[in-house]
């Protein structure tokens, strides 16, 4: 006989005060992904998206590091269980990465010219005034900004 499966998932304590936002936050992300594209582009369909699951990380690491409101065992059970992104998190902790959107816009080999998105250029540097990312549709996330 195999082994059955059980979808029993111990909650460590101080998840009930994260729990109601991780779900708006899960059901406004079934809506981005039942969305119809109707008229937009190819890459732009993805865009909400990226940034709903931006909010979610965003949301646990201020929760972790900046109001220091969870605990360790909370932060790590919801990095383990896909609420939050590990390896944007990780960016987010290195300087001049503080506001980083993705990670595909600082990945040269999904760029021309190999080097990095047009999002991470501070905007006095920019020649043009409004900018989107192609990937996912950030109007700009130099931390310099």
């Amino acid at each position: 006989m195999p082994k059955v499966k059980t979808s029993r998932v111990k909650y460590p304590e101080g998840w009930e005060l994260i729990e109601p936002t991780l779900s708006e936050l899960q059901a406004k992300m079934r809506e981005a992904e039942n969305d119809p594209n109707d008229g937009r582009r190819k890459c732009e369909a993805l865009w909400p998206i990226f940034k709903i699951s931006h909010q979610k990380s965003r949301y646990i690491f201020d929760l972790y590091y900046k109001r220091e409101e969870i605990s360790k065992e909370l932060y790590e059970f919801c990095l383990d269980q896909g609420y939050a992104d590990r390896n944007l998190i990780a960016k987010w902790k290195k300087p001049g990465y503080e506001r980083l959107c993705c990670l595909r816009c600082m990945q040269p080999r999904d760029h021309n010219f190999q080097t990095t998105c047009v999002c991470r250029v501070p905007k006095h540097l920019r020649e043009e005034k409004v900018i989107e990312c192609v990937h996912c549709g950030c109007k700009g996330c130099a931390s310099g900004d």
